[in-house]
């Protein structure tokens, strides 16, 4: 795709009116804010000194008569520069008490990759408050999800007229949505492999940017009241597991080859979250894969009706929504995923009782195998939980 590029700079007051009037916005993939207050205070001490920051990279996204400008590179600092203006900062305990999601990994080495340090939370919370200094300072007043910022050098009134901070400007050439999407999302992740290391989920999230058709497909997850115990910590479930496996498990008809060359261990070419990237990138036809069954094969009609009553069943089906291994979740879940999501098929509730016997029993025997207590992660076990899963759910399908 042929593009223009432009280069300038505006100061930091005119970013900041670009912030509030949302003249410039975020992409629905884009990253939470990660800095802490020492770099927000370094930052404006670096603008202070007039020393080199990097510019701003924004993108044009070209929709028939509208125009949306797109902050590809450079929201932590823009975040930064809206944070020292009002001279608050957010009170991370509180974001994250509210909004973090920590999700179950499947890397044997249980690293969380830091998601407990991560919030979810970008300068558009602030501009739900409003577009002036004046609103939204008013509407936290009396809030402690914010606190005082404090920045040790003396900004004056002046400062941000008389500061600048450099940009570029990418227009595509194009008016066609999804080879602009494309394009942007490879953007982002190339850039964000050399700042601030994205998580799992925001990773993933610039992949469905490429096609949006499938981004409820994505992020729905019918199992989101499920919780599993990992590593002394409870994390929900991350749903796209479930679907990848199944999605190839549906296509070969047994679990021998499932994920075959990919590995559980971190540090390897091919790890299972690549697994799951190569998923994605079949479903949204950005890469051709013969590891998948068509998304159109498996979901003919809406997938959305399906993902509702797997939710139903769970909530009817499932007592305890708090797993205390991965072992006890996968037994439970993929046989009923794969029964009602991927045959459309419903199970037999009056049977509740004996079907739950039968996993727990199941669970117990793998639980008696020292290895697969101590590497449930391992693709040998893993593969063995699916077949047996869904072998058991196979004997309660209501007729």
């Amino acid at each position: 795709m042929e593009n223009c590029v432009y280069y300038g700079e505006y100061s930091l007051s005119h970013w900041i009116k670009l912030i509030l009037k949302e003249n410039i916005s975020l992409p629905i993939y884009q990253r939470s804010f990660v800095w802490n207050e020492n770099k927000v205070k370094t930052l404006i001490k670096t603008l202070e000194n007039k020393l080199f920051i990097p510019p701003v990279t924004i993108g044009a996204f070209n929709m028939e008569k509208n125009r949306s400008n797109l902050i590809l590179d450079g929201q932590q600092r823009l975040t930064s520069l809206l944070l020292s203006y009002l001279d608050i900062f957010p009170n991370k305990e509180k974001f994250i008490e509210k909004n973090t999601t920590i999700y179950l990994n499947d890397n044997d080495d249980d690293e969380d990759e830091d998601q407990n340090n991560r919030i979810e939370w970008t300068f558009e919370k602030l501009l739900e408050l409003g577009n002036t200094k004046e609103k939204i300072l008013n509407n936290i007043k009396n809030s402690d999800e914010y606190v005082k910022l404090n920045i040790e050098t003396s900004i004056k009134e002046d400062f941000f007229d008389n500061h600048f901070l450099g940009f570029t400007y990418i227009v595509p050439q194009t008016n066609d949505k999804q080879g602009q999407q494309r394009f942007y999302s490879s953007v982002f992740r190339n850039i964000n492999i050399q700042g601030e290391s994205l998580s799992i989920q925001e990773s993933r999230k610039s992949l469905y940017f490429l096609n949006d058709y499938f981004i409820p497909f994505f992020e729905t997850n019918p199992a989101k009241d499920l919780k599993v115990k990992q590593s002394g910590q409870i994390k929900n479930v991350d749903f796209i597991k479930y679907l990848s496996f199944l999605f190839q498990y549906k296509k070969d008809n047994n679990t021998r080859k499932l994920a075959q060359g990919f590995s559980g261990k971190k540090g390897t070419n091919k790890t299972i979250e690549t697994y799951y990237e190569e998923f994605i990138y079949s479903i949204v036809g950005e890469r051709e894969s013969n590891l998948f069954e068509d998304f159109r094969v498996v979901f003919p009609d809406n997938f959305l009706d399906r993902f509702r009553n797997l939710e139903k069943c769970i909530s009817i089906l499932i007592d305890n929504k708090e797993f205390p291994s991965v072992i006890n979740l996968d037994m439970y879940l993929f046989g009923l995923v794969y029964k009602i999501v991927f045959q459309n098929k419903s199970i037999d509730i009056d049977k509740k009782t004996i079907l739950i016997n039968e996993l727990n029993s199941r669970i117990e025997n793998f639980k008696g195998v020292k290895n697969h207590l101590k590497s449930p992660a391992s693709l040998k076990y893993l593969r063995e939980r699916i077949n047996d899963s869904i072998e058991i759910y196979d004997k309660y399908e209501a007729q």
